[in-house]
């Protein structure tokens, strides 16, 4: 989750943020953040006080897949990924160019991609209040740490297209590979349960703490194999849009990704019906169905905001998109609900439950973005 044109020269700070940039790529991590911050509630607090089959079934659609399957909501944190992969090319590319040395670049990735797990740690778990073998270490921005540093590793040092490519597949090919032989003590091989999954099994084995679901982690370490796939996925993404006008113009770049979505979506379900699309266990399969969907919204976003230069609409989730990590982290340091009570609760008083419910959410929505606001107009982003 970091802007489109940089990876950080300094760890974790606030700063200016530079000032090229991608606005899709920032619209679309707003627009993707903006659910993680409570927009989904809308329709969940909807769907409680009024029972609405249409408020019912959006509400279903933003909640995960309890374990085979996908809907809308599960791929919101694979798009974080993805977007973290198309920001790269902008960001390491564009040094590269400028002569940074590659080690330098690496130590760069490398710990701005441990910041990420030990800011995923104390998201979790706080600052020295459990035991560790209570707390959880796995974890949302672990994953896009891990995952997202060795795409980058990847994209570093084998600068070649088909080099990248080859990791790619090799990724998802061999995950698959060893999730089915491999066989777990008690269970055998290619049994995909929580509870004899090979990815569950290794995490039980070199995980400390606790794991999210006692017997698997859905950020566990060995599933974040694939999700460098993920990573990689969007790097390729951001090749193509960083490319010049003569290999490609802005309308082909945006036919493109669409194409590239809809294989991905093709392949990604066709390959589920021998290796299921989860989100749990992020498999290959998963990969390719969550990355086509990102391609197609990035194709969506890039075509309407910097293709046909539409952007007023995009504002909103541009302040959201510019602080992501920020907005991520802050609610476990500042009370929203309690100012939104403050500004909102008087005023709802008056109107009827289903209104009070779902304005507070909206209130809820509106502090954060007005604080996001204030960061953006004083230009202070938190970089990692």
């Amino acid at each position: 989750m970091q802007p489109a044109s940089t990876v950080s020269t300094e760890p974790a700070v606030a700063q200016p943020a530079p000032v090229r940039r991608l606005m899709s790529l920032d619209a679309l991590r707003g627009f993707d953040m903006f659910w993680i911050a409570g927009g989904e509630e809308i329709f969940h607090v909807l769907a409680k006080t009024t029972g609405w089959a249409w408020a019912l079934f959006m509400a279903d659609q933003f909640t995960h897949v309890e374990w085979n399957g996908f809907r809308p909501y599960d791929c919101i944190f694979p798009l974080f990924l993805f977007m973290a992969g198309v920001s790269t090319p902008f960001a390491v590319g564009s040094r590269l160019e400028k002569g940074v040395p590659k080690g330098e670049l690496a130590r760069k990735i490398i710990t701005r991609g441990l910041i990420l797990v030990l800011l995923g740690i104390i998201y979790n778990n706080g600052l020295f209040t459990k035991p560790i073998s209570d707390m959880r270490f796995p974890s949302v921005l672990g994953r896009i740490g891990l995952a997202g540093m060795c795409a980058q590793l990847i994209y570093l040092y084998f600068p070649n297209p088909r080099a990248q490519y080859g990791w790619f597949a090799g990724l998802l090919l061999g995950y698959w590979a060893l999730m089915m032989l491999v066989p777990v003590p008690g269970c055998g091989a290619g049994v995909l349960t929580k509870e004899c999954s090979l990815a569950g099994y290794i995490d039980r084995l070199v995980v400390p703490g606790r794991l999210y679901l006692k017997v698997h982690d859905p950020e566990g370490l060995f599933s974040t194999l694939p999700a460098i796939g993920t990573g990689l996925l969007g790097i390729f993404a951001g090749r193509l849009l960083r490319s010049d006008g003569r290999s490609a113009h802005r309308d082909q770049k945006t036919l493109w990704l669409v194409a590239a979505g809809a294989v991905c979506l093709a392949v990604g379900y066709g390959w589920g019906l021998v290796f299921p699309v989860n989100k749990n266990l992020w498999t290959s399969s998963f990969v390719l169905v969550a990355g086509g969907w990102s391609l197609l919204m990035l194709a969506l976003f890039y075509w309407i905001i910097d293709v046909k230069n539409i952007r007023g609409w995009a504002f909103f989730f541009t302040v959201i998109g510019m602080n992501s990590i920020l907005i991520y982290l802050a609610g476990e340091v500042i009370d929203f609900p309690y100012a939104t009570k403050f500004f909102f609760e008087g005023i709802l008083s008056f109107f009827s439950e289903p209104v009070r419910e779902v304005g507070f959410i909206i209130g809820l929505l509106a502090v954060k973005w007005v604080f996001l606001y204030f960061l953006y107009k004083k230009k202070v982003f938190l970089r990692v």
